[in-house]
């Protein structure tokens, strides 16, 4: 079993930059890929970036060029840089980790991102 905590949420003026990490305990498989989803009021919940167990990183567009997301491989930690935040930004933010490729994912419990305009 894996547990996700997230912290780093938090109220940040449009423009402004917020930081969160997402600590996994538990056993974590050194395949792991480890990621951010989001879910804003109303919304689907929809991906936002995702590292995986050799770095690789993956973006949605809407975070391109102001989302950071990077990895402690030995602190099982992810953390998500957010600058130049936009009140479309403000969701819900959720840390997650897939085991393997054909793993189903964890899901933290989420942190609240608010973007004020």
């Amino acid at each position: 079993q894996v547990q996700l905590v997230e912290s780093g949420g938090g109220l940040v003026q449009t423009g402004g930059s917020l930081g969160l990490s997402c600590a996994a305990s538990g056993t974590v498989f050194g395949t792991s890929m480890m990621g951010w989803h989001r879910q804003a009021p109303g919304k689907q919940r929809e991906f936002v970036a995702s590292i995986t167990s050799g770095g690789s990183t993956n973006y949605a567009d809407s975070a391109k060029g102001r989302f950071t997301i990077s990895r402690d491989y030995n602190k099982n930690i992810v953390y998500l840089q957010m600058n130049t935040l936009k009140p479309e930004d403000t969701a819900v933010y959720y840390c997650t980790l897939r085991q393997t490729l054909r793993s189903p994912d964890y899901w933290g419990r989420g942190t609240q991102v608010t973007v004020s305009s």
